[in-house]
């Protein structure tokens, strides 16, 4: 991330010079050009975060290189597959079935005739494309799959011995993941069935986080700090805890014994509130902690060029500080990386557990029986 940022702003000055330098046919469009090169922060940092159509790996611009992906399109008209590269890095249109053009990191159509977006045209469009966030994702899924087939391979081959290479790191983790999330948060008799969703969630959030941590590719793609990421992982969440609750977890939620009626009408809805808000909670606790990693160092870096357009020396003695506090930030990322994935895990295990429990009343019961059988 920090290598992306870097060679990202290094186009920068350059263009900005260039265009400053450039003749103006008056004082009105020279002012709007000179204000057009000015360096938008909160621009640059939205487009480092965002989804795109293209990996985006260096410069700015016509400077920017850049792996295009493919863009799939479906409409009235039908599908039209085609490279994101036609786009020209959004400045140019693409002609097929209709005139496409990419416009705020979105496919519309566009009409040369009125110079206008066709917003009829568009709510045609259905966007199958496979952005940036998907082909991370996809990279980080033959990763994980790599990574755990060969370790499988391992444990086949070298039965009875000790770990050794992928084997000493991905043990460990497992274990970590068993003894320390699954089995308090669940029980010992139950948790087997819940650690293939806990490890694949556990892994596929950690793996993630640490490759949007690699500035060159495949990595530096904020893609746990996407959303619709956040939101898809959450849901599994819920739809598991809905289809492994038992019936003393709804009597609580619907009418929780013990508690007077006119009470149950204040406190049901609650409760109901609450069995939506935890997925609903987790998704933006992952979302926000790692898209505030990325948005801080950005932002760090930004400080250099808002700056350097006062005066350069200013720019120049801003960006010590800024490299400096930027490193230890990516430090700190490299331990949220880990919490996070921690962190998520370990709280679907509460929710598991939390939906299966039996309750109070089971345990005492079947201790009340042992008790007169014996």
């Amino acid at each position: 991330m920090l290598f992306v940022a870097i060679t990202t702003f290094a186009y920068e000055p350059m263009d900005n010079q260039q265009h400053l330098n450039a003749a103006a046919p008056n004082e009105h469009s020279e002012k709007e050009h000179v204000e057009s090169t000015t360096f938008d922060a909160g621009k640059m940092i939205l487009e480092h975060v965002a989804d795109s159509h293209d990996w985006h790996m260096w410069g700015e611009g016509d400077h920017a290189v850049s792996i295009p992906l493919p863009i799939i399109i479906y409409s009235d008209k039908g599908f039209d597959v085609f490279s994101s590269s036609r786009f020209h890095h959004g400045h140019a249109s693409f002609q097929s079935k209709y005139n496409y053009r990419l416009h705020e990191g979105n496919v519309v159509v566009f009409d040369d005739l009125t110079g206008n977006i066709d917003e009829e045209a568009t709510a045609k469009l259905t966007d199958f494309s496979l952005t940036k966030n998907v082909a991370s994702m996809l990279v980080t899924m033959l990763l994980m799959l790599w990574v755990f087939i060969t370790v499988a391979k391992a444990y086949k081959n070298n039965q009875g011995k000790a770990p050794r290479g992928l084997q000493s790191f991905v043990e460990p983790l497992i274990i970590f993941v068993r003894d320390d999330v699954a089995k308090p948060s669940i029980g010992d008799k139950r948790y087997e069935k819940f650690m293939p969703f806990l490890l694949t969630v556990f892994f596929f959030i950690m793996f993630s986080n640490y490759l949007g941590l690699i500035p060159v590719f495949p990595g530096g793609v904020n893609l746990t700090g996407s959303i619709s990421i956040a939101m898809v992982l959450a849901g599994f969440t819920l739809l598991i805890t809905f289809v492994v609750a038992n019936k003393h977890y709804w009597r609580h939620v619907f009418a929780m014994p013990g508690v007077p009626i006119p009470v149950l009408i204040i406190l049901t809805p609650i409760e109901i509130l609450g069995v939506f808000l935890r997925p609903f909670v987790l998704m933006i606790r992952l979302f926000a902690n790692i898209t505030a990693g990325h948005i801080i160092a950005l932002a760090f870096f930004s400080l250099i060029f808002i700056f350097g357009e006062m005066n350069t020396g200013l720019g120049f003695g801003v960006s010590i500080f800024s490299l400096v506090f930027t490193v230890f930030m990516g430090f700190l990322e490299l331990l949220v990386a880990f919490l996070q994935a921690y962190v998520f895990t370990l709280l679907s295990a509460i929710y598991f557990g939390s939906a299966i429990d039996e309750g109070h009343d089971v345990h005492n019961h079947v201790d009340d029986h042992a008790v007169e059988k014996h």
